[in-house]
This record gives C-alpha cells, sequence and structure tokens, in this order.
C-alpha cells in the first residue's frame, strides 16, 4: 500500500523547452491524429483515460486521450517517473455545454514537450489553434458567459513542475481501485483500459509488479480522507511537491509517492500538511499555518481554496469559481484531525 500522502503528481523525463520555429503545430485539431481523417471519430490507436482525482476547472466536462507511437511503451520501472517516448501526444476536451477547447501535449524529437491549445468554433465543428499567448471564448455556460483559453505560459505554470509535463497518466490515477469519494469524478469510458490493462497489452513496461498485485490507493484513515488526500494529489500535487531538485521549496507536500518497498507512515502525511507554518500570511493573523488540526477555518488552505481573489486563490490559474463540493471535504477532514497543545486554539 502506498504511503498515505507523500503524493508524487509529477511525471519524469526532461523538462519542457521552446519549439523551433521551423517546427510549426498543426494549424487545426483535426491534423494533430486525434481524429480519424475527414471525421469526428477518435482515431484508431488513440486510447481514452479518466484519471480517478481529476483537475477541477469550474465544472467543465473532459475527455482525456493518449497516442504512443507504435511499438512503443510507457517506461514505469521508476513508479515515481513514468518515462514516455518519443512522439506520445495526449490530448483533453472541454466541455461546457458542448466542446469549447482542446489541448494537446506532443513530446518531440529532442526530448522536449509543446503545449497546444485548439479553440472550437460555436457549433462545434471545428477547433483551430489558439495563439500562443492565449484568448477568450463567449461561452454562455462559463463563468461570467467567458471561457479563457490559457497562454502556453499558463500551461507551463502547472505542467512544468516537475520533470514531466504528463498529469493525470499515473499509477494511481489509473489504479482499477478507484476511489468511490473522489470529488467529480467520471466514469472511465467503457474502452478505457485501466493499468493492468495497459500492462497486458505492452503499453507500460517495467512496473513493479507489486503495483499490479495490490492495486495503488491512498493509504488513509477513512474513505473521507482518502478522498480529501486524493484531492490534493490532483489538483495541488503538481506545484507542491516540496522541494524540488533545483532547490525550490513550495512548503506543502501534495503528492502521492508510489515508491515500492517503503514502510506505511502516515506520519509523513502530517508532517507535510498539518501544522505547518504558512509562508502566505493572511491580515491579522498571528501564526498562520497551511492547515491546523482539527481547525478548518483557522487554516491557511481552507482560506486559499475558498478565495478567487487573484493575489490569494489556490490554484492561481485555471477557474473562476470556487470547488465548493472540494473545499467542503476538506473542511471536513481538518476539522476531524485530532487537535494538538501547540495548535489548540
Amino acid at each position: 500500500m502506498i504511503p498515505a500522502l507523500l503524493l508524487a503528481a509529477c511525471l519524469a523525463a526532461p523538462a519542457s523547452r521552446a519549439v523551433a520555429d521551423d517546427d510549426a503545430p498543426p494549424a487545426r485539431l483535426a491534423d494533430t491524429g486525434l481524429f480519424a481523417p475527414d471525421s469526428m471519430q477518435v482515431a484508431e490507436g488513440v486510447i481514452p483515460f479518466s484519471p480517478q482525482y481529476p483537475l477541477w476547472s469550474d465544472g467543465a466536462v473532459k475527455r482525456r486521450w493518449i497516442a504512443l507511437p507504435p511499438g512503443t511503451a510507457v517506461d514505469a520501472s521508476d513508479p515515481d517517473a513514468w518515462s514516455f517516448p518519443v512522439g506520445t501526444r495526449l490530448w483533453k476536451e472541454f466541455s461546457m455545454g458542448g466542446p469549447v477547447e482542446t489541448r494537446m501535449i506532443e513530446r518531440l524529437a529532442d526530448g522536449s514537450w509543446r503545449f497546444l491549445a485548439y479553440a472550437w468554433d460555436a457549433q462545434g465543428r471545428e477547433a483551430e489553434l489558439a495563439p500562443a499567448d492565449g484568448t477568450a471564448l463567449p461561452v454562455a455556460a462559463a463563468p461570467g458567459g467567458r471561457y479563457v483559453v490559457p497562454s502556453r505560459t499558463d500551461c507551463l505554470a502547472c505542467h512544468d513542475g516537475g520533470g514531466s509535463p504528463v498529469l493525470g497518466f499515473s499509477a494511481l490515477q489509473l489504479s482499477p481501485d478507484r476511489d468511490p469519494l473522489a470529488p467529480h469524478a467520471e466514469a472511465p469510458p467503457p474502452d478505457a483500459p485501466d493499468l493492468p490493462e495497459l500492462v497486458a497489452r505492452g503499453l507500460v513496461v517495467n512496473l513493479p509488479p507489486s503495483l499490479l498485485d495490490t492495486p495503488p490507493r491512498i493509504d488513509a484513515a477513512s474513505p473521507e480522507e482518502r478522498a480529501a488526500l486524493g484531492y490534493l494529489h490532483g489538483n495541488c500535487g503538481h506545484c507542491h511537491a516540496a522541494p524540488d531538485a533545483n532547490g525550490a521549496s513550495v512548503p506543502v507536500d501534495a503528492r502521492m509517492a508510489q515508491r515500492v518497498g517503503e514502510p506505511d507512515s502516515a506520519a509523513l502525511v502530517r508532517a507535510s500538511l498539518l501544522d505547518v507554518a504558512s509562508r502566505y500570511r493572511p491580515a491579522g493573523a498571528a501564526d498562520p499555518v497551511i492547515v491546523r488540526s482539527g481547525n478548518a477555518r483557522d487554516s491557511v488552505l481552507t482560506l486559499r481554496m475558498a478565495s478567487r481573489n487573484p493575489r490569494v486563490q489556490m490554484p492561481p490559474l485555471g477557474t473562476a469559481l470556487t470547488d465548493s463540493t472540494a473545499l467542503a471535504l476538506i473542511e471536513r477532514w481538518i476539522d476531524t484531525q485530532p487537535k494538538t497543545k501547540e495548535t489548540s486554539k
């Protein structure tokens, strides 16, 4: 079983770099390989998937796919650092009453990754490459009637926090032991392979056998804690991963380590999340902490989740609405944590 929240969100591969000007991206989504020629049907060999802990995006409905070049596979020999072959492509479609945007990331021949966004027309018939600096679309179902397509710099802010930009495609996210309480979880498409099937089909190789014998799951004290920590993994762990190899430090460890052979250590969860001093200091707070055991209302984590002030909110990008369902879950989980002398108020 996985230690309860050493949470590991980003998968390993060389960091993203700028793409040469002469390597022009396709101008239309139809030319990226997602669809069969002259069709809106997903192309043969493009694999749907659904992470059990999805990222909140103001209630948008999403579909996701991955395509690997023929004869290649994802190397999972390091369960916390999956390596994707050159030519890997992943797509994520956002719908609000119809498709509004499809994002694609692709691993190029030099090992770098590029990020593209395609904006759908109002009729949902075609999607064209969006400007590199982002754009806004009139979408009635979006907050304020305005849907924001991120810039490529914004994409990097979340996807380049670790060794690889690939998020949501990992042993934990694809585990057949899915969390029934995961907020906003979508049922996998009928043809979406889970972790064992990906291994059986030779699309994921070198995965430690123990992760097949015992499907990955978050080790937690209760079903509610499992869902709360899973939400933090899926929504926060790609940036909040404690000190990284370059010395950068974000003092919240919101990853889910999938290392094999380590003893169970719930204390590591509490050391990285509970009763840790916060660098962000709300006005009037004498000793702010990220999560104050037993007191959600006095925790910086919930304050920042609830806010949509651009200088306060978490996540800082990609949402205009507070995720009230997840916020209520996180508050219930914090309120159940035993208070200590140091944190009682």
